[in-house]
């Protein structure tokens, strides 16, 4: 199939892009062609944020989405910073906070309602939209520029064997892929190594972010109530803290973000969520209510430094794929979006004048844009706390963003560094271990039962999708070296050491069923011997309101 533009991931990014692009061609009369590729089931239906969204870029694609219904129904009334202990907590006055880090003016929303309704959007302008297909390979001309991407094959045994329900991946061709996949995209993957678009730049830093969605008491709801918190029950050594959303219809979205520079192997992110909800100041919330939905997804936090060059022969980086989140404000959506609208416009310019096939105008744009003067301002905050700690890290932070603010970022004019996530673990014989609690089945839970509710399915037997470089690490270096961290970082219980009946001979288990696709495994492995890459089409979770 031939198309002028193929957007791979149908998420903020890749559906502003495919909307700003058709408003283009409708506005100057061409009918330049469009399509999205999405590996979930449906839009919406991988999406997971927390999320409270600063609707700044859809202002600028949809200005009238009021009137179109936006599902941006809960304006922040209150927004709370709280430094938490084990049994108390501090809010800190909004006085001392960088005016950056306000929420007025912001919704909280469910993310994937959002692209949901972006989906709408664009296929009303004539976008071509193929949910359930995934991206499994780029494709490549001889000169060794993009030519498109090709969709995996369907009903393919573990084994390798055709099923009778097999059907051949489709081939899809373009003058221009843009690759908007989400953090750690298995293909954005591929291509930033290819191009070799990370020289000069950091590696790219990630947080594991953990979400459940709660319907409350109604006494217990306050509509617009935004709250995020540092500090317990992480340690002073470790980036991370939580957040808690009143939506509406008496729900409430709570979560929890561990940075994967973390280094104790015996920390595991998802206890850290149940420990979390544990605490004095959120525990009564959810007295008498129900959890009715859970998620994990990685999060981009490597922020200005680590953002690698954005084009490249045949197409362009978009979105979380190339890393676009303002960790200190906790927000991303509204710059994929932004991404997704400069990569469109530099593309219909290059189509409608015949121009070259690398869109280096949309490096040049992204160097204008208001994404860089926002990343460049807080570019030392989430380093800062991982060399500093979290008190002394969080205190520098708050000055170096204050000094930004008032415009005087230029006597601070040096940019911290970052080490890639992998190579921050210690071994278990250097590090502490970590005893959590038993859930309690009310509040606290365990991996399996929230796995159930993220309503992840993956076709029965088809070849693992996350496959082992080496199969004789996962023994000798993780689980002699480092007490198997991955049975911890993984929220989905999908790797296991079994141990026979002498208490003996330990084996991995890849439980590849319960993935939901958050992609921890792939960043954070010592060794890098996990490589994450797409499972048949439509499977995964399936987020219902997240």
């Amino acid at each position: 199939m031939e198309y002028d533009v193929v957007i791979v991931g149908g998420g903020p990014a890749g559906l502003s892009a495919a909307i700003r692009f058709k408003q283009l061609c409708q506005k100057n009369d061409k009918d330049f062609s469009v399509c999205v590729l999405e590996k979930g089931s449906e839009i919406g239906a991988h999406i997971l944020s927390g999320a409270v969204i600063d609707p700044i870029a859809l202002d600028q694609l949809i200005p009238d989405w009021k009137e179109k219904e936006a599902p941006l129904n809960v304006a922040v009334s209150d927004n709370q910073h709280w430094l938490l202990s084990e049994k108390s907590k501090t809010s800190l006055p909004h006085i001392l906070m960088p005016p950056l880090l306000s929420n007025d003016g912001n919704y909280i929303v469910s993310l994937g309602n959002v692209s949901r309704w972006l989906g709408q959007q664009a296929e009303a302008l004539g976008v071509e939209i193929f949910p359930g297909f995934a991206a499994a390979e780029v494709l490549y001309h001889e000169d060794g520029s993009v030519k498109g991407v090709a969709t995996g094959d369907m009903g393919v045994a573990a084994d390798g064997s055709h099923k009778d329900s097999y059907t051949q991946g489709m081939e899809l061709h373009a003058k221009y892929t843009f690759f908007g996949e989400g953090a750690r995209g298995s293909l954005s993957k591929q291509i930033i190594e290819k191009y070799n678009l990370r020289d000069g730049c950091e590696p790219q830093t990630y947080g594991l972010g953990i979400k459940e969605l709660w319907e409350v008491k109604p006494e217990l709801h306050k509509q617009g109530l935004v709250i995020h918190s540092q500090g317990w029950p992480l340690q002073n050594d470790t980036v991370g803290g939580g957040f808690c959303y009143h939506l509406e219809n008496n729900q409430v979205a709570i979560g929890f973000v561990v940075g994967l520079d973390y280094s104790n192997p015996y920390l595991s992110p998802f206890e850290e969520m149940q420990r979390f909800k544990t605490h004095p100041n959120i525990a009564p919330t959810f007295t008498g209510a129900k959890r009715i939905s859970y998620g994990a997804r990685v999060i981009n936090e490597g922020g200005f430094q680590s953002v690698p060059k954005l084009a490249f022969p045949g197409g362009a980086l978009i979105g979380c794929s190339a890393g676009f989140v303002n960790v200190p404000r906790i927000k991303g959506s509204h710059n994929a979006m932004k991404s997704g609208m400069l990569a469109a416009e530099q593309a219909f310019d290059a189509l409608n004048n015949n121009g070259t096939n690398e869109l280096v105008g949309y490096e040049l744009a992204y160097r204008k844009s208001s994404i860089y003067k926002e990343l460049k301002r807080v570019r030392n905050a989430k380093p800062a706390i991982h060399k500093f700690g979290a008190i002394w890290g969080s205190l520098y932070a708050g000055i170096d963003m204050w000094i930004n603010n008032i415009g005087l970022g230029f006597l601070i004019p040096w940019t911290f560094s970052h080490d890639a996530d992998h190579t921050c673990l210690k071994l278990a014989s250097q590090s502490e271990e970590i005893k959590y609690p038993k859930p309690d089945g009310k509040l606290t839970f365990d991996k399996l039962s929230s796995v159930f509710l993220s309503n992840t399915n993956h076709s029965e037997d088809q070849p693992c999708h996350l496959v082992l470089k080496d199969d004789k690490i996962p023994l000798e270096v993780n689980y002699n070296k480092y007490a198997g961290p991955e049975v911890r970082f993984c929220p989905a219980g999908v790797y296991e050491f079994i141990i026979d009946d002498k208490g003996s001979n330990p084996k991995l288990q890849i439980n590849s069923q319960n993935c939901v696709h958050c992609k921890t495994c792939d960043i954070k492995d010592f060794s890098q011997n996990i490589n994450w890459i797409v499972p048949e089409g439509g499977g995964g979770p399936n987020y219902p309101n997240m």
